[in-house]
């Protein structure tokens, strides 16, 4: 991998080379992506599907190709099973929705735990209190692991989904998802993976993993922003109804009855980001050219280096420390408040995210008011790791 293929990687903050930690929020985008989305608006933007002339029928060719190169990717057994939606909080909410019209009642439970982003609490709650239904939460062990012991206790005959994250967001740690869904199945319990942070960093099959429902956003994978994914095994999808509805989505509107399309369409109600899935084609053509087993194993080495590193700084906390992570580590130094030190970062050109992540019940169970998280990607060096933590120690002498 050439980092010239980054050109953001060349700005300068505050007259200082970019160092930019904050990939768990949304990484940078390879030129080859920011080149496709400048083609189709230059070579063959028009509408898809429908459309008899010559430019709509390249546009639909490219967003049906696009689909079976994400279908790829994942491991699906179709393109059927992938839909595209604006990003994994829309995917969540599209099938919190769904599912919950379709099989949640008065009583039935939901699973999540207790690291979830709010993507992956809020609809599941929303649910809840229109279906009158119960949020049941995954609890953590001691070093900060799923408890998949107290997992197998909460599961019941009125527990309908369990929703989960592969990687937290906040921690980096890897969730045993193999083991949550076994023990689901073993009670024909679906069950939705949370990939917005698994599925740039670890390769991912959806077969393989057995998982009836997978969300991931492209912005996360070096693709463009405003554009997601929710694969569901087509037996499930089949079952449920449309969250939306309008153009593309019917197969047949009349003022007294309306049939819906065949799948995957009857998810996607209206014009869909057709430029967006085009350039997130090439963003999945990108990383498989540099082979996610070397971005696994590169991004590994990054994290193990840093996390060794950052133990030496007197009086930190590092969260899950030695626990295995893709490519996230969140600290705290001392008493000093995580936004402080952030800003100071950012000065010396040292970009990290603070707070709480957008996980407030985990940054609440931590006891902390927020944390540094630092993240990576597959352009980020051991030298910049080097100038970060130089940066941090002299931010902390200056805050002590």
């Amino acid at each position: 991998m050439n980092r010239a293929d980054f050109p953001i990687l060349n700005e300068q903050v505050y007259n200082r080379p970019l160092v930019y930690f904050d990939n768990a929020a949304t990484t940078q985008k390879p030129q080859v992506v920011m080149d496709a989305i400048v083609d189709a608006y230059s070579h063959w933007n028009a509408n898809i599907h429908r459309g008899v002339h010559h430019l709509s029928q390249v546009a639909t060719a490219k967003h049906e190709q696009a689909r079976q190169r994400v279908a790829d990717f994942l491991g699906a057994a179709s393109a059927k099973e992938i839909i595209f939606t604006k990003g994994t909080t829309d995917s969540i909410n599209m099938l919190a929705f769904s599912f919950g019209e379709a099989f949640v009642h008065e009583g039935d439970e939901i699973i999540v735990s207790q690291l979830e982003h709010h993507s992956n609490i809020v609809p599941w709650q929303m649910l809840c209190e229109r279906k009158k239904a119960v949020l049941k939460v995954i609890p953590l062990r001691e070093d900060l692991s799923l408890d998949i012991r107290a997992f197998e206790a909460l599961l019941s005959a009125r527990t309908k989904l369990v929703s989960m994250a592969h990687v937290s967001n906040v921690l980096g740690i890897i969730n045993p998802v193999s083991d949550i869904i076994r023990l689901a199945h073993a009670h024909n319990i679906p069950v939705c993976i949370d990939g917005a942070q698994s599925a740039a960093h670890l390769l991912v099959n959806v077969q393989e993993m057995d998982c009836d429902f997978f969300v991931c956003s492209a912005h996360k994978m070096y693709g463009p922003t405003g554009l997601g994914v929710l694969y569901g095994k087509e037996k499930w999808l089949e079952l449920l109804p449309p969250a939306e509805g309008g153009g593309e989505m019917i197969e047949h509107v009349r003022f007294d009855h309306t049939t819906y399309n065949t799948l995957p369409y009857k998810f996607e109600a209206g014009t869909p980001d057709f430029i967006g899935t085009a350039a997130f084609s090439k963003a999945l053509d990108f990383l498989d050219s540099i082979g996610r087993d070397a971005i696994r194993n590169y991004e590994e080495e990054l994290t193990r280096y840093a996390e060794e590193q950052l133990a030496q700084v007197p009086d930190i906390h590092i969260y899950a420390a030695g626990l295995p992570k893709a490519g996230v580590i969140s600290f705290n130094v001392g008493n000093i408040h995580p936004f402080d030190l952030g800003t100071l970062l950012d000065r010396q050109g040292i970009a990290v995210r603070t707070g709480h992540h957008c996980a407030e019940p985990l940054i609440d169970f931590l006891g902390v008011p927020g944390t540094v998280r630092v993240s990576f990607a597959l352009y980020n060096t051991i030298g910049e790791i080097d100038v970060f933590l130089t940066s941090l120690r002299k931010a902390v002498d200056m805050l002590l």
